[in-house]
C-alpha cells in the first residue's frame, strides 16, 4: 500500500476526527480510502449516464413511455 502525507483544513480535520470518534471508522486512512471509493463509484455512474445520454441523443426519438424507459434503464443498470 502506498503511503502519502496529506494536509487537511481545520474544519475537514475536525470532521474526520468526529467520524473516528463516533467509531464509524477506525482511522483517517480508512475514512479517506472509503471516500475515494465512493467518489470512484459515483464517477462510474456519471460516466454510464453520460454514455447513455450520448447514445440516446444519437438514436433519435422513441415511442416508449417514460415508465418503459425507466424500467429499461434500471434493468440495464442492474445488469
Amino acid at each position: 500500500m502506498a503511503r502519502q502525507s496529506i494536509s487537511f483544513t481545520e474544519p475537514n480535520d475536525k470532521w474526520l476526527k468526529s467520524q473516528i470518534d463516533s467509531q464509524e471508522y477506525s482511522s483517517k486512512s480508512e475514512l479517506v480510502n472509503d471516500l475515494i471509493r465512493q467518489a470512484r463509484n459515483q464517477q462510474k455512474q456519471i460516466d454510464w449516464i453520460r454514455a447513455k445520454l450520448e447514445k440516446a441523443e444519437k438514436s433519435g426519438f422513441t415511442n416508449a413511455t417514460k415508465e418503459q424507459i425507466l424500467a429499461q434503464s434500471k434493468s440495464d443498470l442492474n445488469g
